[in-house]
């Protein structure tokens, strides 16, 4: 080589040393001449000097404890990496010398890798993570060493997961009554399922709500504080702050959304009549074994008769100021109802042999349920509510039915009645019955629901009236 080419070469070397920058074999040739590709160019700086890529951050850090047995596993590097250089040669897994079998995946973008097990990690483990030598950056430089760093997984190898939410993700035409409900994998800490870990959003406004636990079914349940809008996207959240009776927390936040109903109607607002299941203005009296479970009341009357034999699983209230109360919520409730106009469905005569969704129907004369029987589809959602008002009058034909499907409730029907309401004999009726005036049951006639006659009389003969279930 001549006295020239060393000397250059000695202080191209110098100053790469000096810069902290690596250098990279030359390869001379016989005659002691560097390869023309790793020779100055034009400008005279050497393409030879250049930076090694290196591993600038990992998930989960070096040393990492109580890490969630389906955790990605990752490196992010300093420059573009090579993808045919990032395999399972390359970025290895180890749980001591046992290789962890898995794929990877390189984001180009963001410079990072990611290894996915191809099975979840064992629980309490130590596993050691390597990038060897072999991964290139896309100028063809490897790592300038092999790069390791190490994590331990969680003791529970079982964390909690949701299974199923009610109302389901992208839900539409959900019931502004609706009440949320989460589903766990297992049983969960109460004192960790609150309204702070179990969020209800429309946009960026939180939803006001109560949270509560169901621990036989692990279902955790949100109740908001009132109905949801008309139309309006929310989305539920329920965060790591969520821990299962071990003090295991979800591995992530789990999040869905719905969108709610744009004819969707609001429950009626009952009050304090809610609790009675019978209530009359002038008298209620009863003839034969009648069964009602639920308070009874009379008021601005006072007259209660038939009781016995007519049983009442509740407490009588017979002019006295809780029956006032609950006659006042019933002008309230029975108003209320009136006036609903959102997409009001015209119906009239016989609601036999029809099935109805959930809605606000209105007939500007008398309603039946003759020749057949009424059946009521929720469609799914439970917290549906049916509205039906009536100019006139309601009734039924001997032996009819109201018939609820897909999860249609009693409690979320509601009846208002333009004068009175009449029950045929064996007929099986739901939901609650807000009559201007008068109701009758006929012998025998059965009622999952409320009869609240508001200015006349109840008149009961042998039938069996439930408070219907929330």
């Amino acid at each position: 080589m001549s006295l020239l080419k060393t000397s250059v070469l000695l202080v191209l070397m110098a100053c790469a040393f000096a810069c902290g920058r690596q250098v990279v074999d030359f390869g001379l040739d016989a005659s002691g001449n560097a390869p023309v590709d790793a020779r100055a160019d034009a400008g005279g700086i050497d393409a030879a000097v250049a930076v090694a890529p290196t591993v600038t951050s990992t998930l989960p850090v070096d040393h990492a404890i109580g890490i969630a047995l389906n955790s990605p596993i990752s490196a992010t590097f300093s420059t573009p990496m090579n993808a045919a250089s990032i395999t399972t040669t390359t970025f290895r897994v180890k749980q001591g010398a046992t290789n962890v079998a898995g794929a990877v995946l390189l984001d180009a973008a963001a410079r990072t890798a990611t290894f996915t097990p191809g099975a979840v990690l064992g629980a309490s483990l130590v596993y050691t993570v390597t990038i060897t030598t072999g991964s290139r950056d896309v100028a063809g430089l490897p790592l300038a060493a092999n790069y390791s760093w190490s994590f331990t997984t969680a003791a529970n190898a079982n964390p909690p997961i949701v299974i199923s939410t009610s109302p389901p993700d992208f839900a539409v035409n959900v019931s502004v009554n609706k009440q949320l409900t989460a589903t766990f994998s297992k049983g969960m800490d109460p004192a960790t399922i609150t309204a702070q870990t179990f969020t209800l959003k429309q946009g960026a406004t939180a939803v006001l709500g109560s949270v509560s636990l169901d621990g036989a079914t692990n279902t955790a349940r949100f109740s908001p504080t009132g109905p949801l809008g008309q139309g309006l996207v929310y989305t539920a959240t329920i965060t790591t702050g969520a821990k299962d009776t071990g003090g295991t927390a979800l591995v992530a936040p789990f999040t869905w959304s719905f969108t709610t109903g744009a004819c969707s109607q609001a429950p009626v607002a009952l009050r304090s009549t809610a609790g009675f299941v019978v209530l009359a203005g002038s008298t209620v009296t009863n003839t034969g074994p009648t069964s009602i479970t639920g308070d009874l009341g009379v008021s601005p009357g006072t007259a209660v008769t038939g009781f016995p034999p007519g049983t009442v699983v509740g407490r009588i209230h017979a002019g006295d100021p809780a029956a006032a109360q609950a006659i006042a919520d019933l002008t309230l409730a029975y108003n209320d109802a009136a006036i609903r106009t959102l997409c009001a469905v015209t119906v009239a005569g016989n609601l036999g042999g029809q099935t109805l969704a959930p809605g606000l129907y209105k007939s500007t004369s008398s309603l039946a349920i003759s020749a057949g029987d009424l059946t009521l589809d929720a469609q799914g959602d439970g917290d549906a509510v049916f509205i039906f008002q009536m100019a006139s009058t309601l009734t039924t034909t001997s032996g009819r039915q109201v018939i609820l499907a897909n999860g249609a409730k009693a409690a979320n029907i509601y009846w208002q009645v333009g004068t009175s309401a009449t029950f045929g004999t064996t007929s099986d009726f739901q939901g609650t019955v807000m009559a201007n005036q008068s109701i009758t049951l006929e012998t025998g006639a059965s009622l999952d629901g409320r009869a609240l006659a508001r200015i006349g009389a109840a008149a009961l003969d042998s039938n069996t009236i439930v408070k219907p279930a929330p």
